[in-house]
């Protein structure tokens, strides 16, 4: 271990970076979002999904849900899909055509069979039956592809659902699979009532964002037991490729010909008459009522002055109306409550969310701020996507626009593989530089929509890595899991299908988003929050000329071998020092032989004055393994000839250590140093934050539509049911393969693992329980290893019988950051759990 004059900076995490992604504010998705379509239920369009089928990869399913906040007793009409309304969804996939280049159109028609009574189903009759017919408009030509399409009947309860009486159908889990259509074209088709997926305490949220409550009372989902109508498809991806082309066919799995822009809508008649006599009629063109991409824009993004404008527009308009609507993105109102400087003090809720208003030094992101655009035009942003000749124009439009960087391109452009949009794995400590890839969903072709890039693989529902943090945690994966971290190539991360590419049934967008408003999406440039102290010390740049050159910031210590060498006056992070170099048309010092370092070290590293053993004094040089644990490279590119390490270097511990110094004491020894990853108080607040209510209050269905059946009408809800406010769902709570019964929550399940467990709370302070349950009599081990795999704890290593087990982890001792605990039954590993101490 090295001794400091400065407290020790233990790594637990290697450099986590957020996502490139998200939106300004959330609230509840888009349910009653804007004043008009508050007041018109039927055509109010609540959400929108598009991900890769998990039961079939060649697949991809896409859906939108209307008619919000639906009570499954709310009789005696119920909820149905209204007659005389366009709903569509709309998918874009080629910047070269303009506007939608696939649309699905339904259309509905609702019958009474039996007029006589005031019952909703009787005597095998239901009344306001609904049927639908659905268009698909591609290519110009709009074909029918489903007549008399079924809607399955609302879930009023057992006696209309299952008895003589009523259908007397065997389960309404068979209606259900009746409805699921298969159109002339090959998709799958399913529309009808279903339990709404979303969750959000909104309620908490809408008292001055209180989320999660400060006041006292329980977190409450405004949705639970709730029910809501949904358009579903299946479809092939080479529908809906531009070219035809089927997954297998894409160059990789960032293919950017496989991104496609999907929104859906909602459309009336202009003119609506009311008769007299209890009818009304319907004429003039269709006018757009309501509209959806992403999540939650205008929910809360778009100030409510501009709502209903908004609802009528398309995303192709947007670009147009940027000076209008551009700076809802990039001064988002809900960053005003989490900025010390504004409104952040007023909101005791969001107080672990904080806006970066000094990064490193340089860049302020919080309202009214540059954020980037000082570096707009200038060498650092060349070949980067923020430069002028790719998408600088959008991207950095101009001053006191500061989340043009972030918030905008995930909303209106999509994030394209280009840096810096990249993790910062590999980067070496340059935000602006090339890193791994993980997203590419780039598709300029209009504004708001949900991108979704095809030909990345499905993560299953079933593996240990499945998060409902979607690309947050593919970013935390990419940069603290071994498997991923130690190259800088294109290979698949778990979750890199998950929001904000497309979105799953699962994904948390409502923490993600706050999350990313709070700057997260911002540490992927290695734009860290403002209590980020990297270490610091005086470096040595070097250029390739012989000429002596003036260098503010420096001073010239001499030439050597034909090259100049300066010596920084003022310290500054490894990173710092590089990019600075980089931009006086030089890089760090490199050292090919004993000579060269003799010089470095009597002209620019030596200080008598340092007592030997303190590290924290040296100089930087340009070698590091920053991408490679344990490959030194230089930074110039130049291969290493030369090394002139210390005794017991490199070492790398603590661990993190991935640049070096030459000491001030000795003979010009090298050690290896930490320039410091970033995980700051302030980091770990954002990566802890819960919003209160982390889940759907049910499973999800293991087959199309995927969506759970409607909660029944006689269903006797459990208000003391706290399930929904465990820690955000993880591995097992994804698509759990079930359906549940007329009147329980998860009749009809799979059978029980043979080995599973749990921990909470997560995230934790200092000791967190686990529960685990074996099916059979086993050996049984459960372990605790750290983010780089070593094992510190064997918490049980014994002969256990079947049955369910507690105990607890004490980790007082260790340091804050991510942890791994493992049960492992008769040699094979069954599960892995991610816990983090906060």
């Amino acid at each position: 271990m090295k001794r400091r004059s400065t407290r020790s900076a233990f790594t637990a995490l290697a450099g986590i970076v957020g996502i490139a992604a998200l939106a300004a504010t959330l609230m509840s998705s888009s349910h009653r979002e804007a004043p008009l379509i508050a007041d018109d239920p039927l055509a109010d369009n609540t959400d929108v999904y598009a991900f890769r089928s998990p039961t079939n990869p060649d697949k991809v399913v896409l859906i939108a849900n209307y008619i919000p906040g639906q009570l499954p007793d709310g009789g005696p009409n119920y909820y149905h899909f209204g007659e005389n309304i366009r709903y569509e969804i709309h998918i874009d996939n080629n910047t070269a055509t303009p506007g939608d280049d696939v649309v699905y159109r339904w259309t509905f028609t609702r019958t009474n069979q039996d007029p006589t009574t005031f019952f909703n189903i009787r005597l095998g009759k239901e009344n306001l039956k609904t049927t639908y017919t659905l268009e698909r408009i591609k290519g110009g030509t709009t074909q029918t592809i489903v007549t008399n399409g079924i809607v399955p009947p609302y879930n009023v309860g057992p006696r209309s659902i299952t008895s003589p009486v009523g259908l007397g159908a065997p389960s309404y889990e068979s209606l259900m699979q009746q409805a699921v259509m298969t159109a002339s074209t090959g998709e799958r088709v399913f529309a009808g009532p279903v339990d709404d997926p979303f969750f959000v305490d909104a309620g908490g949220i809408f008292d001055l964002g209180d989320n999660p409550r400060t006041t006292g009372s329980r977190p409450q989902d405004l949705l639970r037991y709730k029910n809501v109508h949904t358009l579903a498809l299946e479809v092939d991806i080479s529908t809906l490729q531009k070219d035809g082309k089927s997954a297998s066919q894409a160059a990789n799995i960032l293919d950017g010909d496989f991104v496609i822009g999907v929104w859906a809508s909602a459309s009336r008649r202009q003119m609506r008459v009311l008769n007299g006599d209890g009818t009304e009629t319907h004429s003039g063109n269709w006018v757009q009522v309501s509209r959806l991409g992403m999540p939650l824009t205008n929910e809360a993004v778009i100030p409510i002055g501009y709502k209903d404008k908004w609802n009528s527009m398309t995303p192709y308009q947007d670009l147009a109306a940027v000076s209008t609507y551009g700076n809802f993105f990039y001064n988002p109102e809900l960053a005003l409550y989490m900025d010390d400087t504004k409104f952040g003090p007023a909101i005791p809720a969001l107080a672990k969310l904080r806006i970066q208003r000094n990064s490193l030094g340089a860049f302020g992101f919080g309202n009214g701020q540059d954020g980037l655009y000082p570096l707009k035009g200038t060498a650092a942003v060349a070949g980067t996507a923020l430069d002028d000749a790719i998408a600088g124009n959008i991207l950095l439009p101009g001053p006191g626009k500061p989340r043009s960087v972030d918030l905008y391109p995930i909303f209106n452009t999509g994030v394209p593989n280009l840096r810096p949009y990249q993790l910062a794995t590999g980067k070496l400590g340059n935000p602006l530089a090339a890193g791994k890839p993980f997203i590419n969903n780039f598709l300029p072709n209009g504004g708001d929509m949900l991108r979704l890039n095809m030909a990345v693989p499905v993560t299953q529902r079933n593996s240990p890595d499945f998060s409902s943090e979607g690309l947050l945690w593919t970013a935390v994966l990419g940069l603290t899991d071994s498997r991923f971290n130690t190259n800088s190539n294109l290979q698949f991360i778990p979750n890199m299908d998950g929001f904000p590419n497309g979105r799953r049934l699962e994904d948390d967008v409502t923490r993600i988003e706050l999350q990313a408003v709070s700057g997260i999406v911002l540490s992927v440039l290695g734009l860290y929050y403002d209590d980020f102290q990297p270490s610091r010390m005086q470096s040595v740049m070097e250029r390739n000329v012989a000429t002596q050159a003036s260098i503010a910031g420096y001073t010239f210590v001499g030439a050597f071998n034909g090259h100049t060498y300066y010596k920084s006056t003022a310290k500054q992070a490894w990173a710092e020092a590089r990019f600075i170099a980089q931009q006086n048309g030089g890089y760090l010092a490199t050292i090919s032989s004993q000579a060269e370092n003799d010089f470095l070290f009597n002209n620019a590293a030596k200080d008598p004055s340092v007592p030997v053993g303190f590290f924290d004094r040296g100089t930087w040089i340009g070698l590091n393994d920053a991408a490679v644990e344990g490959t030194f490279v230089w930074e110039n590119g130049e291969a290493v000839s030369y090394t002139n390490w210390l005794a017991g270097e490199p070492n790398n511990y603590p661990p993190g250590e991935d640049y070096v110094e030459m000491l001030p004491w000795g003979n010009g020894q090298w050690a290896d140093y930490f320039n410091g990853d970033g995980i700051t108080p302030k980091l770990l607040n954002v990566l802890t934050y819960q919003t209160g209510i982390n889940r759907n209050d049910t499973t999800l269905r293991s087959t199309f539509p995927f969506e759970q059946i409607p909660w029944s009408g006689t269903y006797n809800w459990n208000c003391n049911d706290m399930s929904q406010l465990a820690p955000t769902a993880g591995p097992r709570d994804g698509i759990t393969m079930r359906v549940r019964g007329p009147n329980s929550p998860s009749s009809l399940g799979l059978a029980t693992p043979d080995a599973m467990m749990t921990a909470m709370p997560n995230p934790f302070t200092n000791r967190t329980h686990i529960t685990y349950h074996i099916a059979s009599s086993s050996m049984v081990q459960i372990a605790v290893s750290d983010a780089q795999g070593r094992m510190l704890s064997m918490l049980v290593n014994a002969k256990q019988e079947a049955g369910t087990y507690n105990l607890d982890w004490d980790a007082g001792n260790a340091a804050k950051g991510f942890y791994f605990i493992t049960i492992v039954k008769d040699g094979q590993v069954k599960q892995t759990v991610r816990v983090l101490k906060g």
